[in-house]
């Protein structure tokens, strides 16, 4: 949670009780450090960033959609939104009805040029836009039709629900450059490496190893929106080696820095 000097970034949520289309769009700018309460919904949200960097947080991980990558939210999920850099965000809440294909769990997808142009013109729709046969109507099923087949990317963070285990994590994530050993982990827990190691695992289905160079690699986006250099942006998540950071940039995000952001 923000502290008390932050409650000005906090942002409002919509009050709405339901939807008055089978769509509904949210046109925001947002400042560095904004956030949201945790809150749910009784809609699916799909929320992308033109600019920025979005994270959103539940209790089973965290979720990043740096430019064109977007944030699949399911209904009734408890979630907390926050920006650490500004961004330009464009969000649809969906009605349950409208995306039966849609699993029940949150990820982010890439938003391609058809569907991003698509967004685009939606947003200026009136609220109340005509529905039955109309050109507007035909043009969000032809929406909803390219949301259910964006792809999925590999921009989250799975947590643990081990309270001691999830304790660890956020220290790590406060602290990405940090270099503490598996070792001293595994016995400020009380435990031993191999514990601790198959304890990870079973809890994230990552080894700890591939847990902190995800989260690392996932940390070093805000730094990279805001304009930093590649080498600042590996030591400050704790990489010692410029090169050795980009290759693991690309292993995971398919990208080089560079070419992420300006894709």
């Amino acid at each position: 949670m923000p502290t008390n000097g932050h409650q000005q970034l906090e942002r409002r949520i919509p009050d709405l009780t339901e939807l008055p289309r089978p769509l509904y769009a949210r046109v925001e700018s947002l400042g560095a450090g904004s956030w949201t309460q945790a809150h749910r919904h009784d809609w699916v949200q799909f929320s992308y960033a033109i600019s920025g960097v979005l994270g959103v947080h539940t209790a089973e991980g965290s979720f990043f959609a740096p430019p064109q990558r977007g944030i699949w939210i399911p209904a009734d999920l408890e979630h907390q939104v926050v920006t650490s850099t500004q961004a330009e965000m464009r969000s649809l809440y969906v009605h349950r009805q409208a995306c039966l294909w849609a699993d029940e769990r949150c990820r982010v997808l890439e938003v391609t040029p058809l569907a991003r142009e698509l967004i685009k013109v939606f947003c200026q729709f009136p609220v109340t836009y005509p529905q039955g046969d109309t050109q507007e109507a035909r043009l969000v099923q032809v929406l909803l039709d390219q949301l259910a087949a964006l792809p999925e990317v590999g921009f989250s963070l799975p947590l643990p629900r081990h309270a001691r285990l999830l304790e660890l994590c956020n220290e790590l994530i406060v602290k990405p450059e940090g270099n503490v050993t598996l070792q001293a982990w595994a016995e400020r827990l009380g435990m031993s490496e191999k514990t601790l190691m198959r304890l990870f695992l079973r809890e994230t289905g990552l080894s700890f190893r591939a847990w902190r160079q995800r989260m690392r690699l996932l940390s070093s986006l805000g730094s990279l929106e805001r304009g930093d250099s590649v080498t600042g942006a590996a030591l400050s998540c704790g990489y010692e080696s410029t090169s050795a950071f980009i290759a693991a940039f690309k292993v995971l995000f398919g990208f080089t820095p560079g070419e992420l952001f300006k894709h």
